[in-house]
């Protein structure tokens, strides 16, 4: 059977780990050649390139354009021209408004909002040549959520929805196609870091009891969304959000 992005070069930004390595190595399975960005997650990096040697390791910080800049420099003379870009490199604080938290807000903006700006500006030109595809990683809590101290969050990420949609149209003359995927609760470091077993096993239940489903999603099933935006399976598709939440019940998705 034909691979479905056989000799595509992609890039996923914080790749090393959570839905990011998955998409990587989705990817990987699929044939295309896979560069991984990462920025602090040097342990998880190595133990990937370790497992994976044909990965391609590079590391920055998506918020600092500079950073972004001399990251593509590297990759197109190493390994070329992108054809696939994977806006995923993310980070989640809860804070709400009695216990706001001025540099983490600033923080999540500057990676979750600019990251994805930074990198389409830095490789902008690879993507009019190859007529590339960017997928950017937003989330369910952009369109929606009830989970407290998770407003600011939200906000960071419905500017991606937004940046989708307007990428789409602005780039529309190169036949970039800019599509993104919406994930619900997904069990990662990101999303339990710093928790007990019994505090994780609590909000596995909290969000279970939301969606239509009654279950919690993993890496693998964003992955999957990911690649077939990737794909040509989807290339009648440009400026949409796919929402992959387990049909939560709690949100404005759904409005139940």
């Amino acid at each position: 059977m034909a691979k479905r992005i056989q000799g595509k070069l992609a890039l996923v930004t914080g790749g090393a780990r959570g839905i990011g390595r998955s998409i990587a190595l989705s990817f990987l399975a699929e044939g295309a050649k896979v560069a991984v960005n990462f920025n602090r997650s040097d342990r998880d990096a190595a133990e990937l390139k370790k497992e994976f040697p044909d990965i391609g390791l590079f590391q920055a910080d998506v918020s600092d354009f500079t950073s972004v800049k001399s990251m593509a420099d590297i990759i197109h003379d190493t390994m070329g021209e992108i054809d696939i870009l994977v806006n995923n490199a993310g980070i989640m604080y809860l804070c709400g408004w009695e216990n706001y938290d001025e540099m983490m807000v600033n923080r999540m903006f500057s990676i979750n909002q600019l990251g994805p700006i930074n990198t389409v500006r830095a490789f902008l030109s690879d993507l009019k040549k190859t007529r590339g595809n960017v997928i950017n990683i937003t989330s369910n809590a952009g369109i929606g959520t009830s989970a407290d101290n998770t407003t600011f969050y939200a906000i960071s990420k419905a500017g991606v929805i937004m940046l989708t949609k307007r990428l789409a149209f602005d780039l529309r003359g190169f036949g970039i196609r800019v599509n993104a995927v919406a994930p619900g609760w997904i069990n990662t470091e990101m999303t339990t870091g710093g928790k007990t077993q019994d505090q994780i096993n609590d909000t596995i239940k909290w969000f279970r009891e939301r969606t239509i489903l009654g279950m919690t999603g993993k890496t693998e099933d964003i992955a999957k969304a990911v690649l077939f935006l990737a794909s040509e399976d989807s290339s009648y598709m440009t400026g949409q959000v796919m929402v992959i939440d387990g049909g939560r019940t709690d949100n404005l998705t759904h409005g139940i």
